[in-house]
C-alpha cells in the first residue's frame, strides 16, 4: 500500500487508483513536468528569457512540444503586463481554471484539508516541504516534486488526481486559452488516453466540487520551491 493510500484510503469520488508506476521514457517525463511547472507559474521576464532553453530541453528529451507553440507564440507576442493580467484573471480569480488539484474533487470543504495534509505528508516523507504560503496541491509544485524529487510518488499524485488535470485541460481548451497545450503535453507522461470531454471524465470519476467554504488561507500565484529540510 502506498503512502498516499494509507493517508487517504482507496481513491473515491473524483480520483482514480493509479496503476503501478512504470515509465519507458523517464527523462522525457521529467523534462516535460519541469517545463510544465515553469510555464504554469506566474509569468515574469525570467520565464520569457528561459523559453528558448525550454524548447531546447524538450527537443533534446524527445518531446515534440508542438502543443506548446500557441503558448510560446502568445508569451512572446503579447506585452508582459497583459500576459500577467491574463494569468491573474484566468488562474487566480477564476475557479474554472483552478491549478489546485483537490479543489476539483473537494471544493473548499473540510475534507479538502485532509487531502492537503496528505500531500504535505508525501513531501515530508522525502524530507522536502514547500516553503511559503502556497497550498501543497498546487499543480506546478506537484510537477516540480515529480520532476526533481520522486517520479514514483509524483506520478501517483498526478494519476490519482488525473480527473482534476483533465478537467483543467478541457476548461482551458473550451475557453480557447493557450495554456491548454501545457496540460495536453503533460498528459502524455501519464498512462491512458485523455478523454474528449468533461462528460467522459465524469463517467470515470463522477464528481463535482462541493461548495462548503471553510476559509482556507490565501495563496500566492507563484510557484514556491520545494526545499530540503534536515528532519521529517
Amino acid at each position: 500500500m502506498s503512502l498516499l493510500e494509507k493517508l487517504l484510503g482507496k481513491p473515491g469520488k473524483g480520483t482514480l487508483e493509479p496503476e503501478p508506476y512504470a515509465d519507458a521514457r523517464p527523462a522525457r517525463s521529467r523534462v516535460i513536468r519541469q517545463a510544465a511547472a515553469l510555464l504554469l507559474e506566474y509569468p515574469n521576464q525570467q520565464l520569457l528569457d528561459a523559453l528558448p532553453a525550454l524548447r531546447a530541453a524538450l527537443a533534446e528529451a524527445g518531446a515534440d512540444g508542438a502543443e506548446l507553440d500557441p503558448l510560446f507564440t502568445w508569451l512572446t507576442a503579447v506585452p508582459l503586463s497583459e500576459v500577467q493580467a491574463s494569468y491573474v484573471q484566468e488562474f487566480d480569480l477564476s475557479k474554472r481554471h483552478s491549478l489546485h488539484l483537490t479543489y476539483w474533487t473537494d471544493g473548499d470543504t473540510r475534507r479538502r484539508g485532509e487531502a492537503l495534509a496528505a500531500f504535505k505528508e508525501v513531501y515530508r516523507s522525502h524530507r522536502v516541504l514547500p516553503e511559503g504560503t502556497e497550498l501543497p496541491d498546487y499543480l506546478p509544485l506537484v510537477l516540480e516534486f515529480a520532476a526533481k524529487v520522486s517520479p514514483e510518488d509524483g506520478y501517483e499524485l498526478l494519476q490519482r488526481y488525473r480527473p482534476s488535470v483533465e478537467l483543467l485541460r478541457l476548461a482551458l481548451r473550451d475557453d480557447g486559452l493557450p495554456y491548454e497545450g501545457v496540460l495536453t503535453l503533460l498528459c502524455t507522461t501519464l498512462p491512458g488516453v485523455s478523454p474528449e470531454d468533461a462528460a467522459a471524465v465524469m463517467r470515470t470519476a463522477g464528481y463535482g466540487p462541493p461548495t462548503e467554504t471553510v476559509g482556507l488561507e490565501p495563496y500566492s500565484s507563484r510557484l514556491l520551491p520545494v526545499s530540503e529540510r534536515n528532519g521529517p
